[in-house]
């Protein structure tokens, strides 16, 4: 227990004016250390929280947690699809079919992937149908051959909605007077959508029966069986029950980590590497704090033996000044705490006042996404203190050990 005397010159220290000015500049150097560090920490970890949760939101959103394939169509997809719904933690089950097209329209072919699409199975909350600028996903009916595209495609192949453009499928050939040419199909545009991401100028759907057709297979044509989890990050614990099911047993079964788990790993390294590099700011802030009571050690030496000939014990001298040094530690991480929540929470705003525009004018989001986690910021303040306690040990140590008697006949 720290002894009240000790805390009360510890608090008498820390207020009182130095009689050596660099004393306090560094010690007020070391504070704003701490503040600035502090501040830093707590917005970069919450901008790169809110850059993670609008990845999981716009990638797995979009991309399968976990996919059901087979070699040849499956015959009882829409058996297999319930089967599939029903289980734990599989929030939709939707089936398509997929392939490598070209579409081309009156100026521009571009390539692209072309999915067969069943909208009973992907409405209402398909994240294509929430993002559709112009026309719906309903406009899929089998037999009208409508498509749904990008916006960045559409601008490319300068399209607009009743438009027709042509589906070519290099991968099915048909035999013709002129020779083997890819099957093709004129459709007419009934939809735009826009992600803003690659798939805006990467894929473009049709009604599954549609697809199957052009394909040229038998029944629907369908193949693949996309899953969407409660929670995508479960998708391999998922996949692992699904694969000991024995009505399972001939499908192959893939999961969003091969094509997107790089991404997220990289996201998640960035994030471990921003921490890194602003503890280690504190802890430079932190440990000139050590510089600090060094010299005010030897500033005070003078009274810490008057204190020690007065019956102060050498513990009671190393808790005075950790107090005083932890007082500093507290007030720039506080301060740091106050100042990173505020500036996180008005992040937008403060850079909009300054006309900054971080994302650039290309960029899909035209905010910096923010995500304050509290626990995280308790994580900062605490890791703060600690630094600051770790700084006062040694100045502290070092005036314990003070002789009263060498330092008195100096004065």
């Amino acid at each position: 227990m720290f002894q009240p005397v000790s805390l009360f010159i510890g608090l008498r220290y820390s207020r009182s004016q130095n009689r050596s000015g660099f004393v306090s500049f560094i010690t007020f150097f070391s504070i704003a250390g701490i503040l600035l560090g502090v501040t830093a920490l707590i917005t970069v970890v919450s901008v790169m929280n809110g850059f993670e949760g609008q990845l999981k939101e716009r990638i797995l959103g979009l991309v399968p947690h976990a996919v059901v394939s087979s070699e040849k169509p499956i015959s009882d997809w829409r058996q297999i699809s319930q089967i599939l719904q029903a289980q734990e933690h599989i929030s939709k089950a939707t089936p398509y079919v997929e392939s490598e097209s070209l579409v081309q329209s009156a100026s521009q072919l571009s390539g692209v992937l072309m999915q067969g699409v069943f909208p009973e199975y992907e409405l209402p909350d398909s994240i294509i149908e929430k993002n559709m600028q112009f026309g719906s996903m309903t406009e899929l009916v089998a037999g009208k051959y409508n498509i749904v595209m990008g916006a960045s495609l559409a601008r490319e192949l300068d399209v607009r909605i009743g438009d027709k453009v042509r589906l070519l499928l290099p991968t099915k050939t048909i035999f013709t007077p002129m020779g083997r040419v890819p099957v093709q199909r004129t459709f007419t545009l009934a939809g735009i959508f826009y992600l803003g991401s690659q798939v805006d100028n990467q894929m473009v759907l049709i009604n599954g029966q549609d697809a199957a057709r052009l394909l040229r297979r038998s029944e629907d044509g369908v193949n693949n069986i996309r899953l969407y989890l409660n929670d995508a990050f479960m998708a391999k614990q998922v996949v692992s029950q699904l694969q000991l099911q024995p009505a399972m047993q001939e499908f192959q079964f893939s999961t969003w980590d091969k094509t997107q788990g790089n991404l997220f790993a990289a996201v998640k390294v960035e994030k471990n590497m921003m921490w890194l590099m602003l503890s280690l700011i504190i802890a430079v802030a932190a440990f000139n704090i050590v510089s600090a009571l060094v010299m005010v050690v030897i500033d005070k030496q003078g009274e810490i033996g008057i204190l020690q000939t007065l019956g102060m014990s050498p513990d009671g001298v190393l808790k005075i000044f950790m107090t005083q040094g932890m007082v500093n530690g507290i007030w720039g991480t506080l301060l740091g705490s106050i100042a990173g929540v505020l500036v996180t929470l008005n992040l937008n705003s403060i850079l909009s006042l300054f006309g900054v525009n971080i994302l650039g004018s290309g960029f899909v989001m035209q905010q910096l996404p923010v995500e304050l986690r509290f626990e995280q910021v308790l994580v900062i303040l605490v890791s703060a203190l600690l630094m600051s306690f770790l700084a006062t040990l040694y100045p502290a140590y070092r005036a314990s050990k003070t002789q009263p008697a060498e330092v008195l006949r100096n004065e």
